[in-house]
């Protein structure tokens, strides 16, 4: 009974801190760093939009939480060395799957918007898609730029 908990515990654990460090990329969000930051605001046309995914997140966090909870379950099968030899397959395969479900969970469907800027230079932009917002060929955008991070916006 002990050991059921520990692993609800563990897996409750792992889904807390996986989509707890997700962070936001839609064109509206802004990092505490940047907010109250002068931005470089530039203006163009849309001149194609391009679905695209964004990859999740590849931190230790992942991998780390899947090789506790790996280990602690393994260590439950057997007895003597034969605990341990699982509880060290167990930490291992646990990683390799907690790692995948990190990346897995927060990866996002995104937008590649192609800019004709107002000076004649054309820039592709990436960003997290909103369903409140929608983008249209040739509609005149607003790009902003701080910290080396651009966002478009209507």
């Amino acid at each position: 009974m002990r050991k059921s908990v520990l692993w609800v515990a563990s897996l409750s654990a792992v889904a807390l801190l996986t989509t707890g460090c997700q962070s936001s990329l839609t064109g509206d969000t802004y990092s505490r760093d940047e907010a109250r930051t002068v931005q470089t605001v530039r203006l163009g046309t849309i001149e194609s939009l391009r679905p695209v995914k964004i990859e999740g997140t590849k931190t230790p966090i992942g991998a780390g939480a899947g090789a506790v909870i790996g280990g602690v379950g393994g260590s439950s099968v057997g007895g003597g060395k034969g605990s341990i030899v699982a509880a060290v397959i167990g930490a291992v395969a646990g990683g390799l799957i907690g790692a995948a479900s990190e990346e897995g969970l927060t990866r996002t469907q995104g937008v590649e918007i192609t800019v004709r800027e107002d000076d004649g230079s054309m820039r592709a932009y990436v960003q997290e898609v909103q369903p409140n917002e929608i983008f249209r060929v040739g509609e005149r955008v607003r790009i902003m730029s701080v910290n080396g991070t651009s966002r478009v916006a209507h």
